[in-house]
């Protein structure tokens, strides 16, 4: 297109640019009316689609509460009003189909399960996903899908804009050639003189003034510059006389220069600190100031190869054999050597020779730049001596580490046997005094011992939790295949057997797995579920549940509760050790227990968090990093 227009005249320019400027700016006008209408088209809809959701969400989570489709599909039906909604259907809780609704009666493909609550558009095609909540809990999810009818709306936005584009083109092809006749013309007529100068090279020619405007003050220029130039040509035919002269004297200026560039070009490419040049043959056949004045060599000793003499004896043989063999390479000499100098020390040198060339390609000389890099061979050195006295230092450490483990395992043993014997031996005797001088002890003495009692209990406890805690961090994972489910209906009915007076809703979901160790995760759940039987004890109806959700990538595992819940402004103290959100006497416990699984979670590569509300119940999130995908089941009442 470009192409195009530079071999077109202005007249054809001029109409082009005004064609294109009115059908651009009409097609981003309409552009944007269209893009703004169809983006308000679809928050009109989609706000309606969710409005639509959420009203069959709470007329059927009574439905949904009691098991009763028949009541949500009649809720369904009511959808015959909106001619819009193609199909229409409702999940449980467990994502189970539940109710639906095709537009007709005819047949439609729902999907199996329900995706996460949002509004997605495909061509003509609107669905949204919405949670049915009730009291704070997920009873379902309502499917919708509608007609979108994007395709047809822009369909009748083309035809108009093909119309308003059709008459704009010939209302603008009407004043581009009004435009033609006012403006071309004159330049038409500059450029025809224009063309004649070229062509002819007479620049006595002069163009007619026909306008004072800004055209004519073209004209007036462009006289301006054929006298400006009839002037220099004679000028310029007098000078080229004189060029022709100085030319062959230049081209044998440019020739040294050009050798001179060369040259310093190569001296350019290191850093010099001692720099000196050899013949062809890589031999000193002049004097090198700076070398001698380093090394203190005479020229006589320079000579030829004499200037190896000043190297280390260990370097000489090696240096010399490595420089000859570039020079026979004709490449680039890169090597490192001891260089004597004048007060007879020797230092390291990096050594670069590179070869000077001719515009054949010979080789003319060869440049040598010697760099002192001795105290960056120092360092190195010095580093390499660090680094193999660091190595001794993390052996040494690492024997440190191993010895503390071992004493910190023998007081754990000591823990275990030697500190919980006094306790249980205070705990015993607290009990005989009950019962052997119960009928001379007064309630202030029993009250004592019964507390005594309750505190070497509570002792006891503190440190069968401390030693646990210890020992998750050393134990060794031994990840498999679990079955989650399994292991939570072993802790509930362990806990339903020690306290079998209680009365709890424990729901569980089935089929849920995850890949870790079974005997780390069977503690996460003891501590989890246990908290959770603890907390619903003042509670008149307690339920219990567990589950596991689906988040983008990644799979939750949640267990929650009616209990009595806690202030999340204090959560972040939730997992620490011995911090606690309630009374002892409220609720007994060593506040260890959360500790000891967030450590779990931790060495499995997941994070535990928690949501509650005082006196709601509290829910329990984590995730696991390599576990496996969690299948959704039926939930299983214990």
């Amino acid at each position: 297109m470009t192409r195009w227009l530079r071999l077109r005249s202005v007249r054809t320019k001029l109409l082009a640019g005004v064609l294109l400027t009115t059908v651009s700016a009409l097609l981003v006008a309409t552009g944007a009316l269209m893009v703004f209408d169809l983006r308000s088209y679809q928050d009109v809809l989609s706000n309606d689609m969710r409005t639509q959701a959420e009203l069959i969400g709470r007329a059927s989570a009574a439905a949904l509460n009691f098991d009763d489709p028949k009541a949500a599909a009649a809720n369904l039906g009511l959808l015959q009003v909106r001619p819009r909604v193609r199909a229409a259907a409702i999940y449980n809780a467990k994502g189970a189909f539940f109710a639906s609704y095709v537009r007709g009666g005819g047949h439609f493909d729902f999907p199996k399960l329900p995706d996460s609550a949002g509004l997605a558009t495909s061509g003509d095609t609107m669905t949204i996903f919405e949670r049915i909540v009730a009291n704070g809990e997920i009873l379902g999810s309502v499917y919708l899908v509608a007609d979108y009818g994007l395709y047809r709306r822009v369909a009748r936005y083309a035809v108009i804009a093909l119309g308003v584009t059709a008459a704009a083109l010939v209302l603008s092809l009407l004043l581009s050639l009004w435009l033609q006749r006012m403006l071309t013309q004159p330049i038409q007529e500059i450029s025809d003189l224009a063309r004649h100068v070229v062509d002819r090279r007479d620049y006595s020619v002069r163009a007619k003034k026909m306008s004072d405007d800004e055209i004519g003050y073209l004209v007036e220029a462009f006289n301006d510059m054929l006298a400006e130039i009839e002037h220099r040509t004679s000028a310029m035919a007098e000078a080229n006389q004189q060029l022709q002269r100085e030319m062959a004297e230049r081209e044998r200026a440019d020739r040294a220069l050009r050798e001179s560039e060369a040259r310093y070009r190569s001296l350019v490419e290191g850093t010099a600190q001692i720099i000196w040049v050899a013949d062809e043959r890589g031999m000193i056949a002049g004097p090198a100031p700076s070398w001698q004045a380093y090394t203190g060599q005479s020229d006589a000793e320079v000579q030829g190869e004499g200037w190896a003499k000043a190297l280390h004896p260990d370097d000489a043989g090696p240096a010399l054999q490595a420089w000859r063999s570039a020079i026979e390479a004709q490449s680039v000499f890169e090597y490192e050597y001891r260089i004597r100098s004048r007060n007879g020390a020797y230092r390291w040198f990096s050594v670069r020779g590179v070869p000077v060339r001719r515009e054949d390609g010979t080789i003319r000389e060869w440049v040598r730049i010697c760099s002192d890099i001795d105290n960056r061979r120092r360092a190195e050195e010095e580093i390499r001596r660090l680094n193999e006295t660091l190595e001794v230092k993390v052996r040494e450490r690492t024997a440190q580490l191993e010895e503390t483990n071992r004493e910190l395992e023998a007081f754990s043993y000591s823990v275990s046997h030697d500190l919980r014997a006094p306790v249980r031996a205070v705990d015993g005797f607290s009990q005989a005094l009950i019962e052997d001088y119960a009928d001379r002890a007064d309630e202030g003495m029993r009250r004592y011992l019964d507390r005594i009692r309750s505190a070497t209990q509570h002792m006891g406890q503190l440190i069968d939790d401390l030693l646990n805690l210890s020992r998750i961090s050393r134990v060794e994972l031994n990840k498999l295949e679990v079955d989650l489910s399994t292991i939570v209906r072993q802790v509930a009915k362990s806990l339903q057997q020690r306290e079998p007076e209680r009365k709890v809703d424990v729901m569980i979901w089935d089929d849920v797995a995850a890949n870790g160790d079974p005997r780390l995760l069977r503690v996460v759940f003891e501590n989890l579920l246990g908290n959770a039987w603890k907390f619903t004890s003042k509670t008149e109806q307690a339920n219990i549940e567990f589950g596991v959700l689906h988040e983008a990538q990644r799979t939750v595992y949640f267990v929650r509760d009616n209990g009595a819940g806690f202030d999340m402004a204090h959560a972040e103290k939730l997992f620490g050790a011995f911090h606690r959100l309630h009374a002892v006497s409220e609720f007994p416990g060593t506040g260890i227990g959360l500790a000891t699984v967030q450590r779990v979670i931790h060495r499995h590569g997941g994070r535990i968090w928690a949501h509650a509300q005082p006196g709601k119940g509290a829910t329990l999130y984590f995730t696991l990093a390599s576990g496996a995908a969690s299948a959704m089941g039926r939930e299983h009442e214990v």
